[in-house]
């Protein structure tokens, strides 16, 4: 697979589970919904990783979402880096036992929302980054 068709792979994807994302949320799923707003905006990285890596476009097995800006060279202010923070954490306290208790008292719908609407924020930021790099 080309970079290209890698990085249309990981759009489409991350496409999928935005969508996911706002159904899990519907449905009041609210730690599910954070942690594929997670992927949402893992699997855009790794698009841009592709992108910008012809030679060898497979991004790392990471899922830590500030190391991965990192290698894509994406400048991030402080707003931004807090919100990559808080959706790394949405990983680890879906996956981990210890976290997911925690994690789950603290999503109540107001709070699952602002996140979203976060997510969202990245996702448009990462998808105008895709446009600009030729």
């Amino acid at each position: 697979m080309n970079n290209i068709d890698l990085m249309n792979y990981w759009i489409e994807s991350s496409d999928r589970d935005y969508e996911s994302m706002k159904k899990t949320f519907e449905v009041e799923q609210y730690t599910w919904s954070l942690f594929i707003g997670h992927l949402t905006v893992e699997k855009l990285l790794k698009a841009i990783y592709a992108k910008i890596n012809k030679e060898n476009p497979y991004p790392p097995k990471i899922h830590n979402l500030i190391i991965l800006a990192e290698k894509c060279n994406i400048k991030t202010d402080e707003k931004k880096t807090r919100i990559l923070m808080t959706c790394n954490s949405f990983n680890i306290s879906t996956r981990y036992e210890d976290y997911k208790n925690e994690f789950y008292k603290k999503c109540s719908k107001e709070y699952t929302l602002e996140q979203i609407k976060n997510i969202e924020e990245i996702r448009e930021w990462l998808k105008k980054i895709l446009i600009q790099i030729s």
